[in-house]
């Protein structure tokens, strides 16, 4: 029996810093494990003791890549505590918002983390040399995103306009329709970006996932809806911790997290989004992905690229409808006042769906938090990926079966930075 030992200093293309060990035996891959090192930074903690209102802004530094669905999920959280609901036009803007960050995201991730695993380049600056027109496209769109957030939100990292009952101020019609130019020529650009990624060479694979998302019926879900899953789960945010548990393993300074009555991994994210909301896509985006062959329930995680582009088609055609529509608000925030009390939020970040709960003293001040991230709740079902997948790459030079095991943590997405509350590699023959 032979033993190698393959290592990889730090996983590139993923946010964060993190460590893989997958151990075989006689040729079969045992184990496979996320180390996560990168130090806590104890956000819940830091929301102790502070006023409700600031809330939005501390839980926005979580990440920079989308701070809105922290942001909003917080918002969502303080009024569902408070006893608010935000319809009308300011619902639509924090829709819209929304579009802005899955945009910019969802194009930062497709051209710059995960095409460089399928084009062959070891990142997306040495693709550009050989595919300048591919990238400037989709950074095109992206800053499209980028100045979605920017109107909306006052800027377009860590918007600092968004409030608990509103905004602080609304953006004017006028300023919205001048942005609906160049979204339009991006939407043209995004249906271009799904044909081409939908021709990309993926591996033949398929998993038995457990999706879980947000379900609203009527609309493809962003900051509302309730918590659904594959196997028929149906329940408002409130109920989450009733059916899901985070829980600590030793390797990990993130949690990780399962369902508590089968004591499952589950998946969150475009996956399982696009599998539990396919039917309330926009009939663009529906057309979109029946072009790139995708059909009602995507399970090959390689080809979450494709689903990933589909969802910016929405993003971008959803972003148009409301700027169709939208007027002005005659107030740009609801009066609260405080209280004490419980809330609970889900909403979807591009990378999944994400919890926030928040317990408040009767002056507002925040008593207890609690964030669970999408990465920290994907954890378990990515190294059940690698355990599972990896096999069928073994055959491979080290080098290849290296950038296998890199692609298909990346096919997630993993933001490693936020769920900390990858990759050095080692493969174990012995």
């Amino acid at each position: 029996m032979t033993s190698r030992t393959i290592s990889v200093g730090a996983l590139a293309r993923v946010e964060g810093e993190g460590g893989l060990e997958i151990v075989l035996r006689d040729g079969v891959v045992q184990s496979a494990a996320l180390t996560i090192f990168e130090p806590p930074r104890f956000f819940e903690a830091l929301m102790r003791g502070r006023a409700f209102t600031e809330a939005p802004d501390i839980a926005a530094r979580i990440c920079g890549i989308c701070p809105v669905a922290y942001q909003m999920s917080a918002v969502h959280a303080m009024e569902d505590a408070l006893g608010v609901t935000v319809t009308g036009p300011l619902r639509d803007l924090r829709r819209l918002l929304y579009c802005g960050e899955w945009i910019e995201s969802h194009m930062l991730h497709v051209h710059m983390l995960h095409m460089p695993d399928f084009l062959g380049y070891a990142g997306g600056v040495d693709m550009a040399r050989d595919h300048g027109d591919i990238v400037r496209r989709g950074l095109a769109i992206k800053k499209v995103g980028n100045e979605i957030m920017t109107l909306v939100g006052g800027r377009e990292i860590h918007p600092i306009n968004v409030r608990v009952g509103g905004f602080y101020r609304a953006p004017r019609k006028r300023d919205l329709r001048a942005l609906a130019v160049r979204l339009e020529r991006a939407l043209e650009q995004a249906l271009e970006v799904a044909r081409f990624v939908a021709g990309l060479d993926f591996p033949d694979c398929a998993r038995d996932y457990v999706f879980v998302s947000l379900r609203h019926g009527d609309e493809y879900p962003f900051n509302e809806g309730r918590i659904v899953s594959s196997r028929g789960l149906d329940i408002a945010a409130r109920d989450f911790e009733a059916h899901f548990e985070e829980f600590h393993v030793q390797r990990s300074t993130a949690l990780h997290a399962r369902m508590r009555h089968c004591d499952a991994p589950y998946l969150v994210g475009p996956l399982a989004r696009y599998a539990l909301n396919a039917d309330v896509l926009s009939p663009l985006a529906k057309q979109a992905a029946r072009e790139a062959g995708l059909e009602a329930v995507c399970v090959n995680p390689y080809r979450s690229i494709i689903v990933r582009a589909i969802e910016t088609v929405y993003a971008l055609d959803e972003a148009l409808r409301i700027i169709a529509r939208y007027e002005e608000p005659d107030v740009s925030c609801i009066a609260i006042e405080p209280r004490a009390g419980h809330g609970h939020a889900a909403t979807e970040a591009p990378r999944g769906m994400l919890y926030h709960r928040y317990r408040l003293e009767s002056d507002g001040t925040i008593a207890d938090a609690v964030i669970t991230p999408p990465t920290s709740q994907n954890q378990a079902m990515i190294e059940e990926d690698l355990k599972r997948l990896t096999g069928a790459f073994l055959h491979l030079p080290e080098d290849e079966l290296r950038h296998r095991c890199e692609q298909t943590v990346r096919n997630h997405d993993p933001c490693i930075s936020c769920s900390t509350h990858f990759l050095r590699l080692d493969i174990d023959r012995g």
